[in-house]
């Protein structure tokens, strides 16, 4: 079985997922599906003055797919409301390589020099904890795991400014 990407509609994800595991249950394509992954990351955002945990989807609108693709599988999720098209060229879906699912679904550890896994990535929400922008809330625009820095792009005066901040001066919202 290999990995295949499928687009979906807007907000469509986690109900492809159980149509297919309910579609499925039971017939002879069970045995020519395999996992079916989302890719999300534990956030946490405030609510009513507490810290309430969610998961963030990593790529909207894709589904990642383990499957042993024939045409009558194909024809199957292609045919399913919400899927618009299998990733790859024209209508012939390709797989993706085994260092893209690895890093699709988070089994590639990024470390730093000390050995500290980092847990910020680009278009991360960040608060500022230290130094002369503390306080202030910001989007990472890029992140640099060899010297532990990262580049946030904060508001100030009603301008966007990019700041150098290191990994332990911030926080993740």
């Amino acid at each position: 079985m290999k990995w295949y990407a499928v687009h979906t509609m807007a907000s469509h994800e986690f109900k492809i997922r159980d149509a297919i595991l309910r579609t499925i249950e039971g017939t002879h394509l069970k045995d020519k599906v395999g996992q079916i992954k989302i890719p999300t990351k534990k956030t946490y955002h405030i609510r009513n003055g507490k810290k309430v945990p969610r998961e963030k989807k990593l790529y909207n609108s894709y589904v990642i797919l383990e499957l042993d693709l024939t045409p009558e599988v194909y024809n199957f999720i292609v045919g399913l409301p919400g899927v618009t098209y299998f990733l790859g060229s024209g209508k012939k879906p390709e797989p993706l390589s085994e260092d893209e699912v690895k890093r699709l679904l988070g089994e590639e550890n990024h470390e730093t020099e000390e050995g500290k896994k980092s847990k910020f990535m680009a278009g991360d929400i960040v608060k500022i904890t230290e130094g002369p922008f503390s306080d202030f809330e910001g989007v990472i625009e890029k992140s640099n795991h060899t010297t532990g820095k990262l580049i946030v792009k904060v508001t100030v005066f009603g301008r966007v400014t990019p700041v150098e901040v290191m990994f332990d001066q911030v926080e993740e919202m």
